[in-house]
């Protein structure tokens, strides 16, 4: 069944039997699926372990049984701090099946983050992955009053596993009873998970998000991409992210298995391995895909080098949308999925059906691009207070439109501030509110209930939205003018000479950048071009580097009125980093601990 948008577009209806609450999907999975359908795997010593359904609920309850009899109750927080394993999930579910909250922290954060959160959030339990984050936490677990308990899901010294919390666990009818009774006082509307927001300013916020949150999402959100439960994913952004969290119990509802990436060096090699249908992934990992493709067609030589770029040009001119696609344009692309893009195909098993993206805006050339090789990418737009995702495009529907997000999930009801532009929603996806803050859950939730995201949109002439800036990222120049730096920086790392990019300017005469280069792409241009270089540091300064980057900023620049220009730049020697603060682990930018680590390039830059 099928309902009219109020902006005349079709919204698919929600599934029919989703369940209350989060760990009601997985009885649902065996009665739907069976007790043998793999659920998760990883790899392990090279080769992929699988865990059926029948044997990971089976973990997952021994799990419960021991946190109840650690003293966990219900409202307890319990943290994980991990890497994407079946452990993790196992864990996920044995908390919120006894009314505790899951608290996950990326492992990647900084050491002043990890101390506030934990701190603030209170955990009775840390489960850690291995010695290397035990040792970034140890300190702070000692220093906190309320000394909680650590486990590890692989072997530390001095340390119980997780596997040891499960054999010391007592199976009989008393614990069995205290655990359905556990499992069967927590409501729907109890908090399931607090998660941090990462931030691209200020102090993390704990977001709570409800079991009606996160099965919200399934509901209104997986019916856009309605697959067949023989469908394989490969999984590699982070769980701690509410983002893949809520695409893993879609996967779930809808009986597909999980493959856990051996790590982020190993996705290419793993996702030919496992040969999935779909996957979800960022903007940033499809830009090194996609530059790693060229590279490779770089070393061709003669015809086969000609034919490889005829291919890309073609693939880039494809209206995703096929209503510009003529009938010598499709013979074209004809062949060039024959010579060419059959073996980018096969490089990602031969099976994609389509990729899921989000996190950030994608470069619509690349939109264009992946579809023109029969692998569509489809982007949604959310926020982890939405639980998260809120507007897609649309296998279901057809939609797929570059530069746009899609239509809104029925989850929401969405309204967009008539002065701001400001992008506000209502409904069940909307977090219960921020831990321990409720000042600013009043600032973001409005009395009407709408929740103000910072994000500004427009609905286009398809009446699909589009995602055109952020409010608190918006600065006026020196002569009063509105310049926002996603959209400028959006455009410009369309250029293959360009890996990220931070536009500045606030109250001065003009708009500046930062620009990170792609250094794959410019090493390879210094070499054909006979520059010598021995670091990073020496091939940004060489003249002849920075004249080519002054005809890619010259290039990009018609696109903008004369205010948002930007007038000068400065390449910087190295990748920013999770590491370093620099990027959220969604591999946002944080524009305010950028600006410190490279102030006095700023400052130069608005020199007089």
């Amino acid at each position: 069944m099928e309902k009219k948008t109020k902006k005349g577009k079709t919204a698919v209806q929600p599934f029919p039997d989703i369940p209350s609450r989060t760990f009601d999907l997985l009885p649902r999975f065996v009665e739907k699926f069976g007790k043998k359908k793999v659920m998760f795997a990883c790899k392990v010593d090279g080769a992929w372990k699988k865990y059926i359904s029948r044997d990971f609920i089976k973990m997952t309850d021994t799990i419960s049984q021991g946190l109840i009899g650690l003293g966990v109750g219900k409202g307890d927080r319990v943290a994980v701090v991990s890497n994407n394993c079946p452990q993790w999930n196992m864990v996920d579910f044995a908390v919120q099946q006894i009314g505790a909250i899951l608290v996950p922290i990326y492992p990647t954060v900084r050491q002043s983050d990890f101390e506030y959160i934990l701190n603030h959030a209170e955990p009775k339990i840390v489960f850690v992955e291995g010695s290397l984050l035990h040792n970034k936490v140890k300190d702070i677990l000692a220093a906190m009053p309320t000394h909680p308990k650590e486990f590890a899901f692989n072997p530390v010294v001095g340390m119980m596993t997780l596997r040891g919390l499960m054999v010391s666990v007592k199976i009989d009818k008393k614990s069995l009873a205290a655990l359905q009774a556990r499992k069967d006082d927590v409501d729907p509307e109890d908090v399931a998970t607090i998660i941090y927001t990462s931030g691209t300013l200020g102090t993390p916020k704990g977001v709570m998000l409800t079991h009606n949150n996160l099965m919200s999402c399934v509901a209104h959100y997986g019916p856009h991409y309605p697959v067949p439960s023989s469908h394989k994913v490969v999984s590699f952004l982070p769980l701690s992210h509410i983002y893949e969290r809520s695409v893993l119990y879609t996967h779930l509802y809808l009986g597909n298995s999980t493959y856990y990436v051996e790590n982020f060096g190993t996705i290419i090699r793993d996702i030919a391995d496992v040969k999935p249908e779909h996957f979800t992934t960022v903007p940033r990992v499809i830009e090194k895909v996609y530059n790693g493709i060229i590279r490779k067609g770089e070393k061709l030589k003669g015809l086969k080098r000609r034919i490889f770029y005829w291919a890309f040009q073609l693939a880039e001119r494809y209206d995703e949308t096929g209503a510009k696609n003529g009938r010598a344009y499709r013979f074209k692309l004809y062949w060039a999925n024959r010579l060419v893009f059959k073996d980018v195909r096969k490089a990602f098993g031969g099976r994609l059906e389509f990729i899921i993206s989000g996190g950030a805006s994608l470069q619509p050339r690349l939109v264009r691009l992946f579809a023109a090789m029969n692998i569509p990418i489809i982007e949604g737009y959310g926020l982890t207070e939405t639980s998260p995702v809120i507007a897609t495009n649309s296998l279901a529907l057809g939609i797929i439109k570059a530069g746009t997000v899609g239509v809104p999930c029925s989850s929401v009801q969405f309204k967009i501030d008539p002065e701001s532009g400001e992008i506000l929603v209502k409904g069940s996806a909307v977090m219960k509110g921020y831990y321990k803050n409720e000042e600013q859950t009043k600032i973001a939730i409005d009395e009407e209930g709408f929740f103000h995201t910072g994000d500004i949109g427009e609905f286009d002439e398809d009446g699909l939205l589009k995602i055109t800036g952020r409010m608190k990222e918006i600065f006026k120049d020196s002569m009063g003018k509105y310049i926002s730096p996603a959209l400028i920086e959006g455009k410009f790392t369309e250029s293959p000479f360009i890996s990220m990019m931070m536009v500045v300017g606030e109250n001065q005469k003009f708009a500046a950048a930062l620009i990170v280069p792609n250094f794959e792409n410019l090493k390879t241009w210094c070499e054909e071009n006979h520059i010598p270089y021995t670091t990073n540091t020496e091939m940004i300064q060489n003249k002849d580097v920075n004249d080519r980057f002054r005809k890619e900023v010259d290039k990009y620049n018609k696109f903008f009125g004369d205010f948002e220009k930007v007038k000068r730049f400065e390449l910087v020697d190295r990748e920013w980093t999770i590491d370093e603060g620099e990027v959220t682990p969604s591999l946002k930018i944080r524009r305010k601990i950028i600006a410190e680590h490279f102030q006095d390039l700023i400052d130069g830059m608005f020199a007089e």
